[in-house]
């Protein structure tokens, strides 16, 4: 990444903290790294997020953005194919899914993280809704999509036994909703 100049400050130090965390991880990131990373001097991140937190709090609510428009995008689609594009999603932003999920990394009251993670909430249940009137079901298929995203983010599925992860979401998602 180029260092930063000008122009969009908070932007420099989001795509920091995403290289950061596919690196290593979101526990093992700083303000001091990402203003290192960015470019700026370590009183920049401060300014723009106040603290670690704040940094994750902000890419959380891009996440759950990202992922509301991935499922629009799906609209009338069939709701297995929904699932696929949360896996989808969750494989190719997986810095922004890694923090997403994980309330004691980021500030859950934060008006902006909420209005996004509502809006993907609600398209994940609307989706569910379409096919069944159990409210269980879309807790189901979610939990079945979200871990079976972090089985193959973290590599514990047997690849042998896989094609790729979009073919491979299909089939499981197919076996609770036929």
């Amino acid at each position: 990444m180029s260092p930063y100049h000008h122009g969009d400050l908070r932007r420099a130090v989001l795509d920091a903290a995403v290289a950061a965390i596919t690196e290593h991880g979101p526990a093992g990131i700083s303000l001091r790294d990402l203003a290192r990373r960015a470019g700026v001097s370590h009183a920049g991140p401060v300014h723009h997020f106040g603290d670690k937190a704040g940094v994750l709090t902000a890419l959380a609510a891009e996440g759950f953005d990202l992922l509301a428009d991935a499922l629009a995008a799906e609209g009338e689609r069939d709701f297995v194919e929904v699932g696929v594009a949360y896996v989808h999603f969750a494989i190719e932003h997986r810095a922004h899914f890694e923090v997403m999920f994980r309330p004691e990394l980021h500030r859950e009251d934060d008006e902006a993280l909420a209005a996004a993670r509502d809006r993907a909430g609600l398209l994940l249940t609307s989706g569910a809704a379409k096919v069944t009137d159990d409210a269980m079901a879309g807790v189901a298929a979610w939990s079945l999509m979200h871990g079976f995203a972090n089985l193959w983010l973290t590599g514990a599925l047997r690849a042998e036994h896989l094609e790729d992860p979009d073919t491979a979401a299909r089939a499981i998602a197919r076996i609770l909703f036929p």
